[in-house]
């Protein structure tokens, strides 16, 4: 129990699967109730695809667990219909502060631009969204969502998997045409089909520390090298809703996970932190060691691995759930097209080409965060030395800092679903780059434009003349600047760079699968059928 929380308790009901007696073979069967689980039944059932999630819980997460969240996930959420009341309630952030000792080295800015519509970061207990997505499954018809329901085994044939599930009325059996492993770093469904997890663990431990106070300190991430509370270690402060505050210090490898657990030793480290004098409650605790490592393939037959089930990193720049999140936002269409016999399963290989890679874009990033923050060998050591020392004195040093490289996402520059560029372009909208939001007006009222880049496959026309191409399944929309919307801050075309004009292909995900400079249909159906792996 918490002081600021009460758990739900949704309730095991028994499935018509298990009434009939029957065995039944459900389109996608997700294995994992949490934040990366939810979201892919939440992704599918919007493309009108049903989905069954077990999980072997009956309520959300217990303990804050996961705060962070980046604004590429709050933007795939906003799309789900979820994201709005996640940033009403979270506490949104974007600036940090790095500390060595108790002199500021370094501050940067996470979203130094105006004119988007989600901000860069917001802090929310894990719980709390896991609870929103939960109430929006079950508002959806097509989401059935079976609490406690385990998943003892699982074997595969060739259009299908067979699954043997433990409820408290016994065990039965179900099939799923495809099977989303979104069970966590420990997934026994990794387990099960023999996928191998290669990397590293560190050797370190961190004790989180919840606590509820009322305190003037900013909506900030806070983050200290050697401070005077913490000699030899680091420490980092982030708020949360309902006056819960994360606090967070490094312990090294040689501490007791079970002894450092104890209030009447988190206690003094608190009481050290924030003064003598401030009133808290400690909510919650634990000691974790992480590792950095993925999975060999994210397609293993007819299982798919999203999240941590696919990939573990270090809790420093926030790259867990958010590197999850956006797993899902990359397979969804491609699963549903499959499905729907629109697409090869050619299409779905290829999220494992484009996820994978940004896997280990995290993986680096999170491994040489962790080195910079624990460094274990002299030549480590003397270089953040350095590196601290000269960014008190320096502006060239600060940026090498590493606290943890917070979560943006990871461009699939190299993707083959991309068509590549023709002339000369400027900006950050290449191809294989997550499309950038923008204030517009829409019908005389104020909108955003990642709001016009739903449905499927869109066409944006800034200053170009563009006609419908047929596609088939996958004829894209037409977004036109000045019949769709106008731009009236520019913002638009200067993101865009579409001074000569511009015309881009945009997928369902909403990453950038092409861009011209004038319109072509026979080039925009090849740039499709390039980005759906030759569906058409």
């Amino acid at each position: 129990m918490l002081n600021t929380y009460d758990f739900p308790e949704f309730p095991y009901v028994q499935s018509e699967d298990q009434i009939s007696g029957q065995t039944v073979r459900h389109p996608v069967v997700i294995v994992g109730g949490g934040p990366v689980g939810l979201t892919a039944a939440l992704d599918l059932a919007a493309q009108g695809i049903k989905v069954v999630v077990l999980d072997d819980n009956n309520t959300v997460s217990v303990g804050s667990r996961a705060v962070c969240y980046a604004k590429r996930p709050l933007e795939i959420w906003d799309r789900l219909g979820v994201g709005e009341r996640m940033i009403e309630k979270g506490v949104d952030w974007k600036l940090g502060r790095v500390f060595l000792r108790d002199k500021e080295v370094y501050t940067f800015d996470l979203l130094p631009e105006d004119g988007h519509k989600i901000p860069a970061f917001i802090n929310l207990q894990q719980y709390y969204l896991e609870e929103y997505m939960v109430e929006a499954c079950d508002r959806n018809p097509l989401i059935d969502i079976r609490w406690k329901h385990k998943v003892l085994s699982l074997r595969q044939y060739d259009n299908y998997a067979e699954i043997a599930v433990e409820t408290p009325d016994g065990i039965f059996t179900l099939e799923a045409g495809w099977l989303l492993a979104c069970d966590g770093a420990n997934s026994d469904t990794r387990r099960m089909v023999g996928a191998e997890f290669a990397g590293q663990f560190f050797q370190d431990r961190f004790l989180i520390a919840d606590i509820v106070m009322k305190a003037d300190f900013p909506a900030e991430r806070w983050f200290w090298f050697d401070p005077d509370f913490h000699r030899g270690q680091s420490a980092l402060l982030h708020k949360q809703s309902d006056d819960v505050w994360r606090l967070d210090f490094q312990l090294g490898w040689d501490a007791d996970p079970e002894v450092e657990k104890r209030p009447e030793n988190i206690i003094p480290r608190v009481r050290a932190m924030i003064g003598e004098d401030v009133e808290f409650e400690l909510e919650w605790a634990s000691v974790y060691q992480f590792a950095c490592r993925r999975v060999d393939q994210f397609r293993h037959g007819r299982v798919l691995f999203a999240g941590d089930a696919a990939h573990q990193v270090s809790p420093f720049g926030a790259r867990g759930a958010n590197t999850g999140v956006q797993d899902i936002d990359n397979l969804s269409w491609k699963l549903a097209a499959v499905l729907r016999g629109e697409a090869p399963i050619a299409l779905l290989d290829t999220y494992h080409a484009e996820r994978a890679y940004a896997a280990d874009d995290n993986l680096l990033n999170s491994t040489r965060s962790t080195d910079f923050i624990t460094p274990k060998n002299g030549a480590s050591k003397r270089f953040r030395k350095a590196v601290l020392d000269l960014a008190n004195k320096t502006e060239f040093a600060r940026p090498l800092v590493n606290s943890g490289r917070l979560s943006t996402p990871t461009p699939y520059l190299d993707s083959a679903l991309n068509t590549a560029d023709g002339g000369a372009w400027k900006g950050r909208m290449t191809p294989g780059t997550c499309a950038s939001d923008a204030p517009i007006v829409v019908g005389g009222k104020d909108g955003w434009l990642l709001d016009q880049f739903t449905g499927g496959f869109v066409l944006l026309a800034l200053g170009v003349e563009a006609e419908p191409v047929d596609a088939g399944a996958f004829t894209p929309k037409v977004v036109t600047l000045g019949s769709s919307f106008d731009d009236p801050k520019g913002l638009v075309s200067e993101r865009y760079d579409a001074e000569e004009g511009a015309l881009y292909l945009i997928r369902p995900d909403q990453h950038i699968s092409a861009r011209w400079r004038r319109f072509d249909a026979d080039a925009v159906k090849s740039a499709i059928s390039k980005a759906t792996a030759g569906a058409i």
